[in-house]
């Protein structure tokens, strides 16, 4: 009889611990995605940015051209 109190006991930690550590997981998710909801990756930057490209306007160059750059830089 003792040994199946034990063993509820047990299993009730267990699962205590399981749910605690789950709610847990799952504020934390709720924290990040909060925290870059509004995170806009694609806005103009500000301040002193620079053109990074140097190879000078997309619209003058060929096919053969954009897909040989396309195969040198690996994109």
């Amino acid at each position: 009889m003792g040994s199946f109190f034990k063993t509820i006991f047990r299993t009730l930690k267990v699962f205590i611990i399981f749910t605690g550590c789950t709610i847990l997981f799952y504020y934390g998710i709720i924290w990040v995605n909060q925290e870059y909801q509004d995170y806009h990756r694609y806005d103009e930057p500000e301040g002193t940015a620079i053109k990074v490209s140097t190879l000078g306007s997309q619209e003058d160059m060929s096919v053969v051209d954009r897909l040989i750059l396309f195969y040198l830089n690996g994109e």
